[in-house]
Formats: C-alpha cells, sequence, structure tokens
C-alpha cells in the first residue's frame, strides 16, 4: 500500500496574526500564527484550571479571559474561537 504524503500546512493558518492588547495579556504581544495562538490559550487554560469540570466544552473566564469573553462568565469552547478572532489586530 503506498505511502499519504504529508498534508501540507494551510497557508492561512501559518501567517502571523496579531493580538490585541487583551489578548496579549495571555499570549503575548508578538504576532504569531494562529496554531500557536491556540496552542497558547489552551496553555494558559489548562494552567489555571479554567476548563468545566462537569463540561469540558465549557471555558470558565478568569480576569484576563472575561475581558476577551465579553464579561461573560463561560463560553463554549467554539464560541471561544469567535471571540478570540474579534481580538485580532486587522
Amino acid at each position: 500500500m503506498a505511502k499519504k504524503p504529508a498534508r501540507k500546512p494551510n497557508a492561512a493558518f501559518m501567517k502571523p496574526v496579531q493580538p490585541n492588547e487583551a489578548l496579549a495579556a495571555i499570549v503575548g504581544a508578538k504576532p504569531l500564527p494562529r496554531t500557536e495562538l491556540t496552542k497558547k490559550i489552551w496553555a494558559y487554560i489548562k494552567k489555571n484550571g479554567l476548563q468545566d469540570k462537569k463540561v469540558k466544552t465549557q471555558i470558565n473566564a478568569d480576569e484576563k479571559l472575561g475581558v476577551i469573553f465579553k464579561g461573560k462568565k463561560a463560553v463554549s469552547m467554539f464560541e471561544m474561537t469567535a471571540l478570540v478572532s474579534k481580538n485580532l489586530v486587522k
């Protein structure tokens, strides 16, 4: 059986994005690819125990994430992705 060629990363995901001030408090101020941005956000969530213990798809906000979540106490991980995108400098 022939081996599948390695998947090429999507260029849009690899293009560095610039976090705004609120997001920079979590991931740092330097531009970084979306893939790295996502990894850093999840590292922050795990380090601070912000993933809901019962409903694993819910992310609970702390002071820094509350700014990104527009004051909501908790959001789903899918809603979080949309909210994070709104905190990127165009």
